[in-house]
């Protein structure tokens, strides 16, 4: 008598059918959209954070202390990191340095200063409150210290001082009895020239001074109201030992230009960290549309495509807004833009879908982006 054979069938787990029923009960919406409501930093989920507290800095400057996901993976100090939040119904992102080392609480923080019509600063700063929860990336950027410093001269401008205040508070933690000296920053020699509009415009200028106080830093401050602008050819004499230091600077395009023509001058090495690009040519400006909304936009020569379509309320992607993070790229189905750096011109012709940075590129002619 033969035998029947049996096929084996996997058995779904119980999880599995469970699961199942539900999405069939819950659609459109998913099991994962509720637990994005109850439980949105989980592991396996969209990077988020939720915020903790803010603390304001200055009149238009505040810290924001952020719980990240359980996914986060963590930064060296100097990095930062993009953030979405939701202003108006809309879905913005912008890259904020991160203002502090690791910490024990797993906590991070950033510190923004409020621009003129800044949707997302003036949002973080005089809008957001404990609880709220934001979109996050995980920490990229190579301002960072080599492995043995030495010699330090950091200079920093305005909200530049953001990712060199990481840095040194990585490096002289303050507790309650005073700066803590640990063994990493241990012989280091550290010169901090940071400027500011006024004294009470001078982010971190506490901390910055309590540093130099205890003898960790030698802080040279400097005020536009009191001093003027900074000329780059003084810095030799506010720095006499300009030329055994390695120089670390951040702050607006112009500046860091002005200090790039001064060391290489004198062959010294210096790294940046760029919060602005600096227009130096224009494009021809141009019609510039949009193949999936059907939006047409007139863009001057001179204003980014993505600044051109938000003003005309185009929904763009968009982060940093300085050509670093590529957040803000669009393929370019057809037409041609013009780098607003260096005047380089990319073309595309029908249905090439070229990736363009919008933020650093302007029209030189009628454009067609797909998105």
């Amino acid at each position: 008598m033969g035998t029947m054979a049996t096929i084996d069938v996997p058995r779904r787990s119980f999880r599995d059918r469970l699961t199942q029923v539900a999405e069939a009960a819950t659609t459109p919406l998913v099991p994962a959209d509720f637990l994005d409501l109850f439980h949105p930093l989980r592991p396996g989920a969209d990077l988020r954070a939720r915020i903790v507290s803010v603390r304001h800095e200055t009149r238009d400057a505040a810290t924001i202390v952020l719980k990240p996901g359980a996914d986060w993976r963590g930064h060296v100090p100097g990095q930062y990191i993009r953030i979405g939040v939701d202003v108006d119904g809309v879905r913005q992102w912008r890259a904020y340095s991160l203002t502090h080392g690791p910490r024990r609480d797993g906590l991070i923080s950033i510190t923004v200063k409020a621009v003129p019509d800044g949707k997302v600063s003036n949002f973080l700063v005089h809008e957001a409150r404990t609880g709220t929860v934001v979109q996050l990336e995980q920490a990229t950027g190579d301002f960072v210290l080599a492995q043995r410093p030495g010699k330090l001269l950091f200079v920093t401008a305005g909200s530049g001082i953001t990712p060199v205040i990481g840095m040194l508070r990585n490096l002289f933690p303050v507790a309650d009895r005073g700066v803590v000296h640990l063994p990493r920053s241990r012989d280091l020699d550290i010169v901090v020239v940071h400027v500011a509009p006024s004294e009470p415009d001078s982010i971190f200028l506490d901390n910055l001074r309590e540093l130099d106080v205890d003898g960790s830093i030698r802080l040279v401050a400097r005020y536009d109201d009191e001093h003027g602008v900074l000329d780059v050819d003084e810095l030799p004499a506010l720095v006499p030992d300009l030329a055994e230091r390695t120089t670390y600077a951040c702050g607006p395009a112009g500046l860091l230009d002005a200090l790039q023509e001064l060391h290489d001058a004198k062959g010294l090495d210096l790294y940046t960290e760029k919060f602005r690009t600096t227009t130096l040519v224009t494009g021809e400006g141009g019609s510039v549309s949009f193949a999936k909304t059907g939006a047409v936009v007139e863009a001057d020569g001179a204003t980014p495509i993505l600044d051109a379509a938000e003003d005309a309320g185009v929904l763009m992607p968009s982060g940093c807004r300085m050509g670093i993070c590529y957040g803000c790229v669009l393929p370019l189905r057809e037409g041609a833009v013009r780098d607003l750096r260096n005047g380089e011109l990319t073309t595309a012709v029908e249905g090439d879908g070229v990736l363009v940075q919008t933020c650093i590129n302007a029209a030189a002619g009628p454009c067609d982006f797909d998105h």
